[in-house]
């Protein structure tokens, strides 16, 4: 079976295309297929003006429409498919709006999701289920608008939330420090009695970036000390010289500091010694929640 899902982002839009099929456990297991990203950026806009230009609009049609002839051409009909705009188009006033328009010239429905229900969504990747329980977990995604953190203990979940600490909006200093404190008390006051246990697990496009420069194997986790010194190096050039010297798009290069910033100090606080970057995210969560609605509704075809 064949599943998609759109996801709407501050800094991007994601297109991910997988195929579902059963292991010899019963369990299913998705393969991606295809993933496609363009750099919409709506947090520019959104975090400083509440609204997203006529030409961002442009773009997000024109991206819609262009995954439409995509899903045409990997047969993935619309009821195979998932779509969930996140922090920046839940600050935009016109928001709505934009999305009724997509849906009237593509016939794709976007949902504007809580930070909650992101949070949810990623956390339904379950990849801390497959880890030893000897350990807790902590996720940590990180956006363009927000970062969405799950806490995994004793085989539960035992918190989560989402706060509008993100990339773009720190760039945009939008970000102060009773943000920051917020998140900081959160983080103390849920991780209380497993400082000396946490694992962290990292999604979001910066954490992967890092992961690949670092040359580590599939695994294998990165260590706090990894990503203080990336920060601090990282933070010493210019987007420009980003750019040229880790070979990274302008729309990397920039959130790529702010990004550091924030897993930094979340592990820091929860004295983390280790994060693994599986490469999951919002997209994979809303295939793996599509296909448990399919299931469950007998519809899910092999």
């Amino acid at each position: 079976m064949r599943l998609a899902a759109i996801d709407i982002g501050s800094n991007a839009a994601r297109l991910l295309i997988s195929d579902v099929f059963h292991a010899d456990n019963g369990k299913p297991e998705f393969q991606k297929i295809n993933l496609v990203r363009v750099p919409l950026r709506l947090g520019f806009d959104v975090f400083e003006k509440k609204s997203i230009s006529p030409e961002k609009e442009s773009m997000i049609l024109s991206t819609i429409k262009a995954y439409k002839l995509l899903l045409d051409a990997y047969g993935v009909g619309l009821q195979h498919l998932r779509a969930a705009a996140t922090s920046a188009m839940r600050d935009a006033d016109n928001g709505v709006q934009i999305l009724e328009r997509v849906k009237e010239e593509t016939g794709i429905d976007i949902d504007i999701i809580t930070g909650d229900t992101e949070a949810t969504l990623i956390y339904e990747n379950h990849v801390a289920e497959k880890m030893d329980k000897e350990h807790t977990y902590l996720y940590i995604d990180v956006g363009g608008g927000s970062t969405e953190l799950s806490f995994f203990a004793e085989g539960k979940l035992k918190f989560r939330n989402s706060f509008n600490i993100g990339t773009i909006r720190l760039l945009k200093r939008q970000v102060e420090e009773s943000h920051w404190d917020e998140m900081k008390d959160a983080v103390r006051r849920e991780t209380r009695g497993h400082t000396d246990d946490i694992i962290a697990i990292g999604s979001g496009g910066n954490i992967n970036k890092i992961f690949s420069l670092s040359k580590r194997k599939e695994g294998k986790p990165l260590t706090f000390d990894m990503l203080k010194d990336y920060y601090k190096e990282f933070s010493s050039f210019s987007v420009q010289e980003r750019q040229r010297l880790y070979k990274l798009r302008e729309d990397r290069a920039d959130v790529i500091v702010p990004a550091l910033q924030i897993y930094v100090n979340i592990m820091r606080w929860a004295n983390i010694k280790e994060i693994y970057v599986p490469k999951i995210g919002l997209a994979d969560g809303l295939i793996q929640h599509l296909y448990e609605e399919l299931v469950k509704s007998r519809q899910a075809i092999f």
